[in-house]
């Protein structure tokens, strides 16, 4: 069976889909460098996997 088993892993799932839509509309500083808009998610998961 596939899917979303509990509620707890779907809370995960949908605030980890919130936080990538708001990097990706430039709610956070993430990937401000990113050479384009195109590239501000991949430069802002570069970013977090230094800070990490």
């Amino acid at each position: 069976m596939r899917g979303l088993r509990t509620d707890q892993t779907a809370s995960v799932v949908t605030r980890g889909h919130a936080f990538v839509q708001s990097l990706r509309r430039g709610h956070y500083e993430l990937g401000d460098e990113a050479r384009h808009k195109r590239l501000r998610l991949a430069a802002a998961f570069n970013e977090l996997a230094d800070a990490i």
